[in-house]
């Protein structure tokens, strides 16, 4: 399995979003793999093939059509193959109860979509540093929403 790059999976409905997420990651110039989705079905059907090389962190959209980030998220975490993925919601929603039922669910962090690029840049540089070992095992709320 190649240890060499961290590979990055990305679950997005829109395009322009997965476009930024990709040109951040190339202007980060980190050693990383990007590969993305365009909706829960196509990130499932990925996530479940035959030798499907498997992220170091998911990031999931939650408000995705045909099957949502909720959607995923549940059946990742019902799945012991897929059950110990890194999971950051990548969301445009900070409602309380979206960020309660995603960390109650098992996702690892909740990052509210940025508003710049130079942010996103941050966020992701910042999510992808993260020892996710040792952030998971003292989760809680204060550590579970990323601010910037």
């Amino acid at each position: 399995m190649p240890n060499d790059y961290i590979h990055i999976i990305l679950a997005d409905d829109d395009e322009d979003d997965r476009l930024f997420f990709v040109d951040a990651f190339e202007e980060l110039n980190m050693n990383t793999k990007v590969n993305t989705y365009n909706d829960g079905i196509e990130l499932m059907a990925y996530l479940n093939s035959e030798g499907a090389l498997l992220p170091q962190v998911l990031f999931l959209d939650l408000n995705m059509p045909k099957k949502n980030g909720i959607e995923c998220l549940n059946e990742i975490k019902a799945n012991h193959k897929l059950s110990d993925i890194a999971i950051a919601i990548y969301s445009t929603s900070a409602s309380e109860e979206d960020i309660e039922e995603t960390f109650v669910l098992g996702a690892n962090i909740y990052i509210k979509k940025p508003s710049s690029f130079d942010d996103l840049k941050k966020v992701l540089s910042e999510v992808v540093s993260i020892n996710w070992q040792y952030h998971t095992n003292g989760l809680n709320k204060d550590n579970f929403l990323l601010r910037m």
